[in-house]
């Protein structure tokens, strides 16, 4: 028992840090659009998104120039545009000649049209319909040369992220268990099978989360689901493991067994978050 408390309490201490990392809903992440422009690599030109409704956050169709990054003419030129299908100009400009990349990082429209002014030619072109913000980080690719949009979120990148997660859990689950001595064939089948179902449903639940709320809900929903995941799984090793203890003298701890390899799991979670972002 005491070897158990033990390990169990280097985990705790391991994770005091994580668990008092301060936090702030005003620095926290805002949802974003971010459009790619392709084929206007050498032209002049200004971008905004025209939205459906007069008003999103701070942005408004009633707000007036006020030394924004761009000029009064071109602020003027967005503001004096009149969509055929009623979408409106709220107050964000953007010059993309250099990057080609267009970020509305801070309340974006949800539905909107995106407007591309050529200062040179004094010409606007409009994508041919409207777009969502489907994500709470939308990815959207726009093609000029075709007045179309596309998608361009990373699934596939998401899937590999969600995959490896699953993974790095089942070493940690099972390094722990060895630590705890779960050690027979089927003590780790059990293991498995449980950490592989638990695991899959808590990051699907999460990724979804993610996609349409943001990290900071992530990370909320994260807390308590992954307490729901202890107690499940010591539910599940109270009933199986102790069935197929090698040493029927040595006295096991399937509850603190969960505790532990769940706490563990989420300190090497946020470590590797830190190093590694791409991951999670």
């Amino acid at each position: 028992m005491k070897k158990h408390l033990y390990v169990f309490l280097v985990i705790i201490i391991l994770l005091i840090p994580v668990l008092t990392i301060p936090a702030s809903a005003d620095v926290g992440p805002k949802p974003s659009v971010t459009v790619n422009i392709k084929g206007l690599e050498q032209e002049d030109y200004y971008i905004t998104l025209l939205s459906k409704t007069d008003s999103t956050g701070p942005w408004d169709v009633n707000n007036e120039y006020d030394s924004n990054n761009v000029s009064e003419k071109i602020w003027d030129k967005f503001k004096n545009y009149k969509d055929e299908d009623g979408y409106y100009f709220i107050g964000y400009i953007s010059d993309c000649s250099e990057n080609d990349t267009f970020i509305w990082s801070y309340y974006p429209p949800d539905d909107f049209k995106i407007l591309i002014y050529f200062p040179q030619t004094d010409k606007f072109i409009i994508s041919e319909k409207a777009y969502d913000k489907y994500a709470f980080d939308s990815y959207y690719t726009f093609e000029a040369t075709e007045l179309k949009i596309y998608k361009n979120y990373d699934y596939f990148g998401e899937a590999i992220s969600l995959c490896c997660r699953i993974v790095l859990t089942l070493i940690i689950e099972l390094a722990v268990a060895w630590l705890f001595f779960y050690r027979s064939k089927k003590q780790v089948l059990i293991i498995l099978i449980t950490n592989i179902a638990t695991q899959t449903i808590l990051n699907i639940l999460l990724n979804i989360i993610r996609l349409k709320q943001g990290d900071i809900m992530y990370v909320i929903n994260y807390i308590w689901m992954e307490a729901v995941i202890i107690i499940i799984e010591g539910i599940v090793y109270q009933k199986l493991l102790c069935r197929y203890e090698e040493n029927s003298e040595r006295k096991t701890h399937p509850w603190l067994y969960s505790l532990s390899a769940n706490l563990l799991s989420v300190i090497c979670g946020f470590v590797i978050a830190i190093i590694l972002p791409g991951i999670f």
